[in-house]
């Protein structure tokens, strides 16, 4: 759910040197905050060494003590969540309600959670054999050993935590690579994890530009958790594969919603401006594209509309506001193509599509109407505050152009029958789909989280994601003495090859049991 700036690549200066230092500026403001160091490749590898002497520690300790001390992690961000809201505030300049609902909050639970279900979900579990009665078999879950975590500025908090948390609580040490936009809350989320006494080895963070991500990935990691844009993925997802390190790819999104014909005018309307334009848009599961029936398309239209006129923007460490800043500026960039793109093919703009005043990174929230598959910004990942909207004529046709894309994340349906919605998202192909609801399957720890296409593989959240966290192991313990002689063994002969070619028949041969049985003798 995220975009990264960068993660191959080096961090210059305007002598050529690489810098030494990543300085973080407030997008609301366009005042220095703050400084991180950019990690040198050397420093990345000692880190690992580091996380892999503690891991040895921690993976040996039961799921239940691993919890309990998360616990005490999730009791320090509690504690500190003041200041954790402050400090996403003006690094990221989104809204106090978001950094403490979306941020903290979503973490507090998820430590919450996986800290509970972890004994249960990665205990070992014997497998009823169908055939090999003889044997008996358990799949345990085992650490990995080092986790890595490389992950965008858009959730600079509550993303990389769901990924060292969930690996951690499975007995891993975790190194974690943030946007070199947004560094200092990670930086934070480090403090506020030594100061609560745990390992210090266990969980690191290695602040830097690209060359700090692909220094990571040729570390000696175990495994990886990247969440960012596509282009960068695929060279993420290709490095990994050149070194056969298993990953996890969270990549972009183009969530379509579908509103028919019966849906509920003021709640489709909400929805719509809080999905498309919470986090400024900037979110990979954010409403990009609506496909509105011809009976509500007009009303909804309007009404989507007059409460987008209603946002409050501004710098949310000054008042409270709805809608924030742009985090990483050339979003503002893209934005701006896209409804020049839009307009020259027909696209009618309803509201918003300039530049925010002052000196901070604000863009308008914008609503296009007459949209339709030519433009880019019903095809492409906006990741800004822009609502696209699209007459259509029947479902039929919005499921179709739901589908008709590349991407796969997330998709939305609204519909007062809930039934008829339900059947619908089973034909839409994206990897979740709400009926009724936008945005809230980003926040649900119990449930897995990921896309299909080109949204990437691999799954965030549930209990399959904790257990992928970890290596299967299989382990097959004999029940009943078979004596020193094994008939499956050498030696071959022509009477043991006469006899398995009968339990052929036997097991495996067609018709009823008795007639097998009759055919055989």
């Amino acid at each position: 759910m995220g975009h990264m700036a960068s993660v191959v690549g080096n961090g210059v200066v305007s002598n050529g040197q690489a810098s030494t230092k990543i300085r973080s500026y407030a997008p609301a403001t366009g005042e220095l905050i703050g400084e991180a160091p950019n990690t040198s490749a050397e420093e990345v590898r000692l880190a690992v060494q580091r996380a892999h002497r503690a891991q040895e520690a921690w993976g040996a300790l039961p799921a239940e003590e691993r919890g309990a001390r998360i616990l005490r992690f999730r009791d320090a961000i509690v504690d500190r969540s003041d200041e954790i809201v402050d400090l996403l505030v003006r690094e990221c300049g989104k809204p106090r309600h978001e950094a403490l609902l979306h941020e903290v909050m979503v973490v507090a639970d998820l430590a919450t959670h996986f800290a509970r279900v972890a004994p249960k979900v990665l205990a070992p579990r014997e497998i009823p054999l169908h055939l090999m009665k003889h044997r008996k078999s358990t799949v345990h879950h085992v650490p990995r050993g080092v986790v890595a975590v490389i992950s965008p500025w858009n959730y600079p908090f509550q993303l990389p935590l769901r990924d060292a948390i969930m690996a951690l609580v499975a007995g891993n040490a975790v190194v974690l690579k943030p946007s070199e936009v947004t560094p200092l809350i990670a930086l934070k989320a480090k403090e506020i994890w030594d100061g609560a006494g745990l390992p210090e080895d266990l969980f690191q963070v290695v602040t830097g530009y690209g060359a700090t991500g692909a220094a990571l990935i040729d570390s000696g990691i175990q495994f990886l958790v990247f969440t960012g844009g596509v282009a960068t993925g695929k060279r993420v997802a290709a490095a990994c594969g050149e070194r056969l390190i298993p990953c996890v790819m969270e990549l972009g999104g183009k969530a379509p919603l579908i509103a028919c014909a019966d849906a509920e005018l003021e709640k489709t309307a909400r929805a719509i401006v809080f999905g498309g334009f919470s986090n400024a848009g900037q979110v990979c599961i954010s409403v990009e594209r609506v496909y509105a029936h011809r009976d509500i398309h007009d009303r909804l239209l309007d009404r989507v509309v007059e409460l987008t006129r209603e946002l409050r923007q501004g710098d949310p460490s000054q008042e409270f506001v709805d809608v924030g800043a742009i985090i990483f500026p050339h979003q503002i960039e893209i934005a701006e193509k896209h409804i020049a793109d839009a307009v020259s093919k027909g696209a009618e703009l309803r509201i918003g599509g300039e530049r925010g005043p002052g000196p901070g990174q604000f863009f308008a929230p914008t609503v296009l109407a007459n949209c339709n598959h030519t433009m880019t910004v019903m095809k492409d990942e906006i990741f800004g505050p822009i609502v696209p909207f699209m007459r259509v004529s029947t479902e039929e046709e919005a499921v179709r152009l739901a589908n008709e894309s590349h991407l796969g994340l997330n998709a939305y349906v609204y519909s007062a029958d809930r039934e008829h919605g339900r059947r619908l998202a089973e034909r839409i192909e994206a990897g979740s789909v709400l009926v009724n609801d936008v945005l809230n399957n980003g926040a649900t720890s119990d449930a897995p989280f990921g896309g299909i296409k080109q949204s990437g593989f691999g799954r965030a959240m549930g209990d399959d994601a904790l257990r992928e966290m970890c290596a299967t192991k299989h382990i097959s313990v004999d029940r009943i003495p078979m004596g020193e002689k094994d008939p499956l063994q050498f030696p071959y002969t022509e009477k043991s090859y006469a006899w398995f070619k009968k339990g052929l028949r036997l097991m495996f041969g067609g018709g009823s049991l008795a007639k097998r049985i009759g055919d055989l003798f």
